[in-house]
Parts: C-alpha cells; structure tokens; sequence
C-alpha cells in the first residue's frame, strides 16, 4: 500500500512537471532606476528586493520545478505589477510604502530569505535600507506610524530580514 502511495505521488510530481505556467523565465528589459540617495541603498534594495521587485530576476534552478514554479512566477509578476525598480519610467504608486513595509518586517518576506540568505539583512543594513527608501521615495506613513517604526526597531524586532535568527 505504501509503495503504491509512493509511486501515485511520484507520478503526480512528474505529471504537474507538464504544466507549461511558472517557466516563463525571461525578464523584460530594464527601462530606467530611480534616483537612489545612495550606493548603499541602491545595494541594499539589490540584495533584498530586486529578485522580485525589478526586471533584474536571478532564476535559480529549483524555479524550474513544479509546483515551486507556479508560486515563484505568479509571486515575481505580482510584486512587479506593485513595484518595479527597473521600470522608474512608469507610475510607482507603491514606492513611498516600501519604507513602511520593509520597518514592519514584511519584506523581504520569510520564505524568500530562506532561500536567499543574502537578503537577510542586519539590523543596521535593515535601518540603512529603511532610512535610504524614505530618502529616495519619500513615505506615506499614517500618523504615528513613523513613531511605531522607530519603536518597533528599538525593541529588539526579530521578524523576517532583521538579520536575527528566528530559533
């Protein structure tokens, strides 16, 4: 029964490998940056975002395999839509969140850093990256919201890309 369940598995892994949605693996062409305040943001914002969040998306081999293709495809067109570094010629709406967002903790989110761990950053690459977004873009913190962003790094916050370990 075991070894049946097994090959009704391995069968089923091999016939979703057949789903042509998730190998999609070009990048369209870069148009223009935005004006970073610094090399280090520009090099921060590479490290931890540009993977999904610019046309500039390193494929690794595991990207090839479904159903991790699927999730992988649809997440990078996704985030692309909302903010894309690579495409500064065209309305970036979302820009003057990604200080907000990157200080919540919410990106770089968990699972991408598992897999990339260069984008886990300190909690000084983190405050750069923050401080260098708001330069760059500005920020459309609610009220008090700046207040909670600087009292959330000061407390020790250890969520995903604070640079500290989640044991």
């Amino acid at each position: 029964m075991i070894v049946k369940l097994l090959l009704g598995v391995l069968t089923l892994f091999l016939l979703i490998q057949l789903v042509p949605y998730g190998r999609d693996h070009t990048n369209p062409p870069v148009h223009m940056e935005p004006a970073w305040d610094s090399p280090q943001t520009r090099e921060l914002a590479v490290r931890a975002c540009y993977d999904c969040h610019s046309n500039e998306t390193k494929w690794l081999w595991f990207h090839n395999i479904a159903p991790i293709s699927w999730g992988v495809q649809f997440d990078v067109m996704a985030v692309r839509e909302r903010l894309n570094f690579s495409e500064w010629d065209e309305s970036q709406s979302k820009a003057d969140e990604s200080a907000e967002v990157v200080a919540q903790g919410e990106m770089p989110p968990f699972r991408y850093v598992l897999a990339h761990p260069e984008a886990n950053l300190s909690d000084a690459e983190r405050e750069a990256l923050i401080q260098g977004l708001l330069a760059t873009f500005g920020d459309d913190l609610e009220d008090g919201a700046e207040e909670d962003i600087e009292e959330e790094n000061n407390s020790g916050n250890s969520g995903p890309g604070s640079g500290e370990d989640d044991d």
